[in-house]
């Protein structure tokens, strides 16, 4: 990776953490998510500020969690599907 790059993310307080060798399926999840990101966002609206980006940020991460229904999550939003995920786990753990 290119050092400016990699000074960057120390900067910005972010750990690397590339894929393994013919196992690119996590970086395929989130180079889609930056798309859709991008496609919902970023290539339509415009930022006065860094703090108005934040925001907007901030508003997308919470409807995309809350209101998104996925197809791939069997038409549920991620929130849906995290908090089935907690339950099964709370459950296995209590025994």
């Amino acid at each position: 990776m290119a050092d400016d790059f990699q000074d960057e993310l120390k900067f910005l307080g972010i750990q690397s953490s590339p894929s393994f060798i013919r196992e690119p399926e996590g970086n395929g999840c989130a180079e889609r998510f930056i798309g859709l990101l991008k496609e919902n966002l970023l290539w339509v609206r415009t930022f006065a500020t860094i703090e108005e980006l934040r925001q907007a940020l901030i508003e997308f991460k919470q409807q995309y969690n809350e209101q998104w229904i996925l197809q791939r999550h069997s038409y549920k939003t991620p929130a849906q599907v995290r908090q089935e995920k907690r339950q099964i786990q709370y459950a296995e753990a209590a025994g």
